[in-house]
């Protein structure tokens, strides 16, 4: 019995943006009010950081967590900058 495997996720596209903030819940309350995200998914780890969060803005999905220096993900503030363009494509902006 041979059985295929959808590369991309149910509900994902291609490319799925994967953000590190140094405040990730601010950071998805910003984009909740500014481009009227819907948060799907808030996972807490230690020290009530963000493991892993999921938002949806139109039909693709957004992921964040909080900078865990230990682990190397660091946000721009640390970083000093980011290579990172997010491009939105709305209908009325």
């Amino acid at each position: 019995m041979t059985s295929t495997v959808n590369p991309i996720p149910h509900g994902l596209h291609t490319i799925t943006p994967h953000l590190v903030c140094k405040d990730a819940a601010a950071a998805i309350e910003f984009y909740k009010e500014a481009f009227g995200a819907t948060e799907v998914d808030r996972l807490a780890g230690p020290g009530g950081k963000l493991m892993h969060a999921m938002l949806r803005i139109g039909d693709s999905a957004l992921m964040l967590v909080d900078e865990f220096p230990e682990m190397h993900a660091l946000g721009p503030t640390t970083l000093g900058g980011t290579a990172v363009t997010l491009h939105l494509s709305v209908t009325d902006a």
